[in-house]
């Protein structure tokens, strides 16, 4: 379903530096020499695949390349170097709720947010009560998406999101959202959906999550793949690095 082959991905972290007024000031005051762009690489030469049915999950410390990956993945990014084939439909949540405007109320970002992700308003109404039901907010129907909190905005998003199966799944973090209860709710359904067939590309820093959910683990520090195999094992193994 998914091939990662030889995968970087290259940033400039001087860019923004060089077109600042404000940096060449302090630079010039301080006597500071003005830095040449800074090449940071993301990723470098990833290489695994995913198989159909398969729930691969991603760990690593902050910064280790894991969200990165999923971007180029999804088609947000184009790797610098590498190539990623991906066969089947892919439904990412990524960043949940990235798609919503805040002044429209959650009934009108319910078909905003469906529409981006390929809805049509028919589909979208025959759900609308299944979406509301699960996101536990019909009460706020009718309020603008800014006056929600974080949880809110991730519930709502998470429920639009997940209302068709798709053949490959990208999460990132999204089993951390709203409250306890939610986050039970979130887990079962990632679990139905798993066992539906859905093929999935999973980040996150619960290691015990990614022991429950996935069937494979890749160890990512610092852009390269560290390990492959067994989530029990490698989880272990990323645990006891962490606590050294």
């Amino acid at each position: 379903m998914i091939n990662i082959q030889n995968v970087s991905m290259k940033f400039n972290l001087g860019i923004e530096k060089d077109f600042s007024f404000k940096q060449a000031f302090v630079d010039f005051f301080s006597g500071k020499k003005k830095k040449k762009n800074e090449d940071f690489w993301a990723l470098k030469n990833v290489s695994f695949s995913v198989g159909k049915g398969e729930v691969v999950g991603l760990i690593g410390s902050n910064g280790a390349g894991k969200s990165t990956l999923l971007k180029v993945v999804s088609g947000v990014m184009k790797p610098t170097k590498g190539k990623v084939t991906v066969n089947g439909a892919i439904s990412p949540m990524i960043e949940l709720g990235a798609g919503f405007d805040g002044n429209l109320t959650a009934r009108e970002n319910i078909y905003l947010n469906g529409a981006i992700l390929g809805y049509s308003k028919k589909f979208l109404d025959s759900k609308f009560d299944e979406i509301v039901e699960f996101s536990e907010l019909r009460d706020f129907l009718e309020v603008p998406v800014k006056n929600f909190s974080s949880g809110m905005t991730a519930k709502l998003a998470f429920s639009i999101a997940t209302i068709v199966e798709p053949e490959i799944l990208i999460v990132d973090e999204i089993l951390s959202v709203g409250d306890i209860k939610f986050q039970e709710k979130s887990k079962k359904k990632m679990m139905d959906m798993i066992k539906g067939g859905t093929t999935v590309l999973y980040v996150s820093h619960s290691l015990e999550s990614i022991k429950d959910l996935c069937t494979k683990v890749v160890w990512l520090e610092h852009g390269k793949v560290i390990k492959i195999g067994d989530p029990k094992k490698i989880c272990d193994e990323y645990y006891k690095e962490q606590m050294k």
